[in-house]
């Protein structure tokens, strides 16, 4: 298995072209919600099926809703995809960034079950966070991760949205179960009206006692940062 720590210089879908031009495909990963107080950390796997021209195939957190949901039907309908969830008992038991790995890891597998075209998959493509494949049947597959991976990458890019839809659809669910805390509107992230809430109302079942009980939480952004994973 190729294991890329190196930084390296890419252009957008460098990989996937270089795949395609040979008949063969890639698979992007990302993740959503680990900087949440509450819920799941998710992850999704996406290969997308052919050289496409589609502009608002990026990065989730650049659309509007509507866009997002546009593009997650046109997803779901036209690309292979696996979607891996870890819920907020096992955030608390193996920290925010090793339930992220174990999140991916279960999306690629998803992905790979439900797999059936005729083109190989010849490339893992990860937003910033490794994964080591070794001992798999697919450890021979090289796995590239990069910052900023869904800039570079529409895979990764396909992959964050349908990672943040089936998030952002869980917790709007939640909401009904949990009205107090307002997760539709903030899907569980460090707002402040999140924090009040969990002032008001105490925590609930579903929230990360990590995350509540460490002294320095407060509103983050759901970025990568391997050496600020304290919980």
């Amino acid at each position: 298995m190729a294991f890329c720590r190196q930084k390296i210089r890419i252009s957008r879908n460098q990989f996937e072209r270089e795949l395609w031009a040979k008949d063969a495909l890639a698979a992007g990963i990302d993740e959503v919600g680990r900087g949440c107080l509450a819920g799941p950390v998710v992850a999704a796997a996406v290969v997308l099926p052919k050289p496409i021209k589609r502009p608002f195939l990026r990065d989730s957190k650049v659309l509007s809703e509507k866009i997002r949901e546009d593009e997650y039907a046109w997803i779901i309908r036209h690309c292979w995809f696996g979607v891996g969830i870890v819920h907020h008992r096992a955030i608390d038991r193996y920290n925010i960034y090793h339930a992220s790995k174990i999140a991916m890891r279960r999306a690629l597998m998803a992905l790979f079950a439900n797999y059936n075209g005729t083109k190989p998959i010849e490339a893992i493509l990860i937003d910033a966070m490794p994964m080591d494949l070794s001992g798999t049947a697919y450890g021979a597959i090289p796995v590239h991760h990069y910052p900023k991976g869904e800039e570079w990458s529409q895979s990764i890019a396909a992959a964050s949205i349908v990672a943040k839809v089936t998030r952002d659809h869980m917790m709007e669910r939640m909401d009904l179960v949990f009205p107090g805390y307002k997760l539709a509107m903030h899907k569980g992230y460090c707002t402040k009206d999140h924090q009040d809430a969990v002032k008001e109302e105490n925590h609930s079942i579903i929230h990360r006692m990590t995350f509540l009980n460490n002294p320095h939480y407060g509103p983050q952004k759901d970025e990568y940062d391997e050496q600020s994973s304290l919980f």
